[in-house]
């Protein structure tokens, strides 16, 4: 098992509304919140789910055909892992001596992809995931994961993972993550300001909840950034008093939440950007599993347990034939 080099550290959830739909003016945001909180002393900063290049809140506002004016906008601000764009966050890490934990809408090909990146302190690419199974109206818009992005990665800050959004309700999932023995979990939200007081399942109170809960199952620490909708996003997606019933401004609601399910730290306005921040401790996981470990002390393999494949799945499998088989002629004849 790796000992991580740092057991007591400061993190940092971000709660900022995206550069909607501008992936440059977006990273140069990012890297002031990274400079920001590095400067504050953080060792970790998360960011809210697919806060690059912004969510895409036309989903649930009208038809398909009313949302398809933003679809090449949203498709040419996507971040393509290894491009320009991609190197300059890995640079801004480097530079300022700090993980970062990136939500971005993830172009490969023609399709997009809810994905989350770890860049580590040095510039390098940790890990890269992508959301299993998009949800609800999400699948307009989005491909699925596979098996191999429910990982925890080994660092010098510890065993850190990451999900999305309502991967959280997602018992199964939430298992695998938690048999991996991470210690500091990533759950990336993108804004809780949609269709509020008709959908309780969507509101602030109950996936909150879903991260706390984490937190308490998994004995780890949790960072819940969350997005905010900004004026700027009303004005280009709210074109109706309908549209402006359905999707609320504001809707920030991060949150940072201890092995033993504790706030640790007090939550801002949910229309006001900033960087909420907490002490780590490593050491304290123990205590926290002392009660309750689900996937150890507190299991029963022999009674319930869980299938994994945790492989890559490609659509498309090559092959080479062996050449010496079109050299033979006809049953018991030379070639």
């Amino acid at each position: 098992m790796t000992i991580p080099a740092r057991t007591k550290y400061k993190v940092a959830a971000v709660q900022a509304a995206p550069e909607f739909l501008d992936l440059e003016k977006g990273i140069d945001k990012a890297i002031r919140l990274i400079a920001e909180a590095s400067q504050n002393g953080a060792k970790l900063i998360a960011f809210p789910e697919v806060w690059l290049p912004g969510y895409p809140w036309w989903i649930w506002l009208d038809s398909p055909a009313w949302g398809m004016q933003f679809v090449q906008r949203h498709f040419e601000n996507a971040l393509v892992v290894g491009s320009p764009q991609w190197d300059r966050l890995r640079q801004a890490a480097a530079e300022y001596d700090i993980f970062v934990a990136l939500g971005f809408c993830e172009r490969d090909g023609g399709s997009l992809y809810i994905a989350q990146g770890i860049i580590d302190d040095k510039g390098e690419v940790v890990s890269t995931r992508r959301k299993l199974k998009p949800t609800h109206a999400e699948r307009t818009v989005y491909g699925e994961g596979d098996g191999s992005h429910l990982a925890v990665n080994a660092t010098s800050i510890g065993r850190v993972g990451a999900l999305s959004c309502a991967e959280h309700i997602q018992p199964l999932s939430k298992y695998a993550m938690y048999s991996q023995n991470e210690q500091v979990h990533i759950a990336a939200w993108p804004s809780f300001s949609v269709y509020r007081g008709a959908a309780f399942q969507l509101s602030a109170e109950a996936n909150l909840a879903a991260s706390q809960v984490y937190a308490l199952e998994g004995g780890c620490y949790v960072l819940a950034p969350c997005a905010l909708v900004s004026k700027e996003m009303m004005d280009m997606l709210a074109d109706s008093p309908t549209k402006k019933q359905l999707l609320l401004e504001g809707g920030g609601f991060a949150q940072i939440f201890g092995p033993d399910a504790k706030p640790l730290c007090t939550p801002i306005p949910e229309t006001e950007e900033g960087l909420l921040y907490a002490d780590v401790d490593l050491g304290f996981i123990g205590v926290a599993k002392a009660a309750y470990d689900p996937t150890g002390h507190y299991s029963r393999p022999d009674v319930v347990r869980l299938l994994l494949n945790p492989k890559a799945a490609s659509r498309v499998h090559t092959f080479q034939s062996d050449p010496t088989e079109y050299n033979a002629g006809p049953a018991g004849a030379a070639s």
